[in-house]
């Protein structure tokens, strides 16, 4: 099926400042192919000591590759929630050469959002343990993989409404175990670590086997700092960190929202979305559902399951030409006349933060 671009907008204005209770965007970001960051992954391997237990598919290229995802992503952004708060992207020292940081934009270095003992640290879950502690976020805040795009217009209401956030599972039930495995993936060991920590502190706690769904995660900060105190042992077990590792799972997929519905800071809701696998040998038909669906998708998620393809493999190459041509119209982040691929990735201070 074609791929159909979408009519481009009306001339963009110069944004308005955003209200005083609009909800940020927080992502996460990185480059695998920098040479500066992979020598520094080249050292912190060299200096750990075998005690870490790699998660599965924890260190393969897929989880560090830059397929554009992210300059598509505040396309999308921009198209489907004009009225959102500043945005944050949190880096380790890099910055797409395309990106144009400015007012309401800003870069999160590493380096100013977590200790220095614990630098460098390589596992997105020790990583967004530190989300809340950005400074000057808002108390609402969507937290958004690069690869988890909204698909349709975002109404506040549904996300943030007076019953709670919106969380939202997948249907497949999960393995039951005792606790994490090293066969299995970090969302199953982090639904295994969730139910160990809440029937401990709730003997009524009833857990539902189900992992939660690849979506753009509303969250509070109060609330999040409110837990960080409440489970203290595992925040600081996910903070000891430098690789991912299948014995400690992260907190923020699983072990938050399921804590938040238990506390009624959310409400469980039906996922009308996709998930697409670039690795699949279906892949061309789950990326011609997406061109379907477009635009009456609240989210979709492509995920590069093509874990060590090289960088110009087909399936790779697919998603940045789905993306392109269902987001052509560039947003106010970007430089004007960057390449289509972005080009390479700067230091922080490449970029004019303000």
């Amino acid at each position: 099926m074609p791929i159909r671009p979408p009519a481009p907008p009306r001339a963009a204005r110069a944004p308005l400042p955003p209200p005083a209770d609009a909800i940020d965007i927080v992502y996460l970001w990185v480059d695998g192919s920098d040479p500066r960051w992979q020598e520094r992954r080249r050292a912190a391997l060299a200096r750990a000591d075998g005690s870490a237990l790699p998660a599965r598919h924890g260190d393969v290229q897929g989880r560090y590759r830059d397929n554009g995802e992210l300059r598509y992503n505040l396309r999308a952004l921009q198209r489907f929630f004009t009225g959102h708060g500043h945005v944050y992207i949190v880096t380790d020292g890099q910055c797409p050469a395309w990106l144009r940081p400015g007012p309401g934009l800003s870069l999160v270095d590493h380096r100013t959002l977590l200790p220095p003992a614990a630098l460098p640290v390589f596992d997105s879950g020790h990583i967004e343990s530190y989300l809340h502690h950005i400074p000057g976020l808002a108390e609402r805040f969507l937290y958004l993989n690069d690869d988890v795009f909204l698909g349709a217009p975002f109404d506040p209401a549904l996300w943030f409404g007076d019953a709670g956030v919106a969380v939202y599972k997948e249907e497949a039930t999960l393995p039951d175990y005792d606790g994490p495995q090293a066969h299995e993936s970090a969302l199953v060991n982090a639904s295994l670590l969730s139910r160990r920590w809440l029937t401990q502190r709730d003997p009524g706690y009833r857990h539902v086997a189900r992992i939660f769904a690849h979506s753009p995660r509303p969250m509070l900060t109060s609330a999040l700092r409110r837990l960080e105190g409440e489970a203290a042992e595992l925040f600081a077990q996910v903070r000891s960190t430098v690789f991912r590792s299948w014995a400690v799972p992260p907190l923020l997929p699983d072990l938050v929202p399921r804590w938040m519905l238990q506390t009624g800071l959310a409400v469980l809701r039906r996922a009308d979305s996709l998930y697409v696998c670039s690795g699949d040998a279906d892949a061309a038909a789950q990326f011609d559902a997406l061109a379907a669906r477009f635009g009456a998708l609240p989210f979709f998620c492509i995920n590069d399951t093509s874990d060590d393809a090289a960088a110009d493999a087909p399936e790779l190459l697919r998603i940045g030409a789905t993306l392109a041509a269902l987001l052509p119209t560039p947003s106010r982040f970007e430089r004007e006349g960057a390449a289509p691929r972005g080009g390479a990735t700067t230091t922080n201070s490449g970029c004019v933060d303000q």
